[in-house]
């Protein structure tokens, strides 16, 4: 029965990685509905607070640079060649040899240079032309030969065209994507989890699929009493940072980022790229030994991951082959960073790591250390892959002491079978001196790149992914141990452990989303099919409630946008209304239009709550209302960013109608004479004689 329910769970997470392949439409199982185009005010209000009202910042994001392209083609007044001469270039960067390059370089000056100078439309400058003619006169093509131009272009783009880019309706959609991106909460519903494909100290790593895209991802899955019992909080945390760390900012194709992480009252979860491939322990246990070349490439691979952490102040310390996984085509991917450590402002002196990987400086107490330690455990595991177990791990002895005394004394041999190029690798990589080891001489990454054994490689190919793996791993298959062989946690471990708020409270900023991975998920995905449905949406909402939806950029309207206010019997129901708040006042409207709305002076308001109440399960905003000791006007709204731009207008508003009145009434004091502060004041009479 076991093996029956072991091949039914192959065959669901096969089934569901293959869906994740198809077209959009069957991917998702859970549609990503758009908030309403009325929330482009509080948006905009939000970004421009952020300073990310700016051509550059939406341009580098992966939606926004979609929208503007749409817009430049579709919706701008006059034609924008240079977004094409740009997206000419940057194919053109992408290219792998030379010969590519030269032939479209040819092209670009041809088509967009040339051409331009001849008609006299070429309104760029004197030093692009040359710069470009320069090195092509020499037949010289290197990759940023058009570096001048994207300046140029950026900044043509920069003026009128992105101001007419934020007063459009594809700046509206911008703002839509962008509001559901800011308030993602993510679940255990948002993800249909599969097959279990691996087990660590803490909890299980999940295949999974995320319900709005289909896209197939690995969920890493932290029990929180687990992590008590074994004093882990500092652990778990830290591996959400440096995932962020190592996730954000220019993608790397050799470390296993993350895109989100969320927790649940018993879970943290790190939703990770899922690497179908299996790792590279298990490929050795199957395969055997690899040769040099095929060593080499794995090699290769991960120096660039190794690089990309350094590059951020990372050290890994955790190198071994059962943390470098592969994809489906066999390139490697470096998993588990929850030893790594940020070494930025203080180095790193815990002995942490596998033994017989650890370098000597990490096993030597109380010694700080920083990237050192990687480049010798990269000699470990370069060594184990060669011959099947770790240079000072004789004769498979499973004794830590052991192995950690001869890593700290050994002289290691080198077969003679090795090529001399090899041994002076790993002669370089395993040296005991920080200073005399391989990539701690100053140069860090480039050193080892720079090794004679290393010659011939074309590092950028490396990086493009462009060389041939040794080893592809089996399609249709499930390349990890059998789902039962990887066994489970004996739940009586954490039978006594409870979990305070003070413990929930460790993790309140646990939770993240990768904007750049979100937004590229969402651009590989959904987005087309999610932009049209959201069309048709806007024109049946825009021609029903016309009045409501009304252009208010040329009125006093402070704020305007769906709200929530409590109402009806017993002030027990949320009612749906459009609100607008001016300088005097607040107008409620309910979606139809139909009815009066209704209005909410500033003079009638008591007070505004200084900050959020708990109200119904709700966060709310509240106006305590004069008159009444209990009247109040209570607002919320599901959109996190809506209602802090609410509640920051209608404080300043009221301030500022306090403010107002306060000043009307000292300058009606004076002319009448009615201020109790003035020495000539005199009584007013009404005509009647009263």
């Amino acid at each position: 029965m076991a093996d029956l329910e072991a091949v039914l769970a192959d065959v669901s997470y096969l089934m569901a990685m293959e869906k994740s392949k198809s077209t959009p439409a069957a991917r998702a199982s859970k549609r990503i509905v758009l908030p309403d185009p009325s929330v482009r005010n509080v948006m905009h209000k939000h970004l421009e607070k952020m300073g990310e009202v700016t051509f550059d910042k939406i341009f580098n994001q992966k939606l926004g640079y979609l929208l503007f392209k749409e817009f430049c083609e579709t919706l701008c007044d006059e034609p924008v060649p240079q977004l094409k001469f740009y997206e000419e270039i940057k194919n053109y960067e992408k290219l792998d040899t030379v010969e590519e390059r030269r032939d479209s370089a040819r092209k670009i000056y041809d088509n967009f240079i040339m051409k331009e100078l001849l008609s006299h439309s070429h309104n760029y400058s004197k030093e692009a032309i040359s710069h470009v003619q320069k090195y092509l006169m020499k037949n010289e093509v290197p990759v940023n030969l058009f570096q001048p131009y994207i300046e140029e272009v950026f900044s043509h783009l920069r003026g009128d065209v992105f101001r007419k880019f934020v007063e459009s309706e594809k700046y509206t959609r911008f703002c839509q994507w962008k509001n559901l991106e800011l308030n993602i909460q993510l679940t255990m519903n948002d993800f249909s989890v599969h097959r279990i494909i691996g087990r660590g100290g803490f909890g299980e790593v999940y295949g999974c699929r995320k319900a709005d895209t289909g896209k197939m991802y690995a969920m890493k899955c932290l029990d929180k009493k687990r992590i008590k019992m074994k004093q882990g909080e500092t652990l778990a945390l830290n591996e959400r940072i440096m995932l962020s760390l190592v996730s954000t900012g220019e993608d790397c194709p050799f470390i296993v980022c993350m895109t989100y992480a969320f927790q649940t009252p018993d879970k943290l979860c790190f939703i990770l790229e899922l690497m179908n491939g299996g790792d590279l322990h298990y490929h050795l246990s199957q395969h055997g030994v690899f040769n040099e070349q095929e060593m080499k490439f794995y090699a290769a691979e991960v120096i660039l991951g190794l690089e990309h952490m350094h590059k951020r102040h990372v050290v890994y310390r955790d190198l071994k082959p059962a943390n470098i996984l592969l994809d489906e085509h066999g390139h490697v991917r470096i998993s588990d960073l929850g030893l790594a450590c940020d070494f930025s402002k203080k180095k790193p002196h815990a002995c942490v790591g596998t033994h017989g990987y650890m370098a000597p400086e990490v096993l030597s107490k109380g010694t700080a250390y920083d990237s050192s330690a990687d480049w010798f455990s990269l000699g470990c595991m370069l060594y184990k892959l060669l011959k099947g177990h770790s240079p000072f791990r004789q004769h498979k002895t499973k004794d830590k002491h052991e192995i950690d005394r001869l890593t700290m004394t050994m002289n290691f041999e080198l077969p003679d079978c090795f090529s001399p190029e090899l041994k002076s690798l790993l002669e370089g990589l395993l040296h005991r001196e920080i200073d005399q080891r391989l990539g701690c001489k100053g140069k860090g990454s480039e050193e080892v790149k720079e090794h004679a054994f290393f010659s011939g490689i074309d590092w950028p190919l490396v990086y493009l992914q462009k060389y041939s793996p040794p080893l592809l791993p089996p399609r249709g298959e499930v390349n990890a141990a059998d789902a039962f062989d990887i066994g489970s946690f004996d739940e009586e471990d954490t039978r006594g452990i409870k979990l305070t708020e003070a413990d929930q409270e460790l993790y309140r900023n646990f939770p993240v989303v990768i904007s750049d991975r979100w937004q590229q998920e969402i651009a590989e995905t959904v987005f087309d099919a999610i932009n049209q449905e959201a069309d048709k949406m806007a024109q049946k909402r825009k021609a029903k409630m016309k009045m409501i939806f009304e252009d208010e950029k040329e009125s006093d309207c402070i704020i305007h946008g769906f709200i929530k206010k409590l109402g009806g019997p017993f002030a027990s129901a949320w009612l749906t209304r459009y609100g607008k708040l001016y300088p005097n006042r607040m107008e409620l409207h309910t979606e139809s239009g139909s009815n009066k709305p209704d209005l909410i002076f500033m003079d009638q308001v008591e007070d505004v709550c200084s900050d959020y109440v708990q109200i119904k399960g709700e966060h709310c905003i509240v106006l305590k209302m004069r008159g009444d000791r209990d009247a109040r006007v209570v607002l919320t709204n599901a959109d996190e960013i809506g209602l802090k731009e609410w509640l920051i207008s209608l404080k300043s508003t009221y301030k500022n109608s306090l403010e107002l009145l306060g000043s009307m009434a000292k300058k009606a004091g004076k002319i009448y004479g009615t201020d109790a502060n003035s020495k000539n004041s005199v009584a007013i009479r009404h005509p009647n004689g009263n």
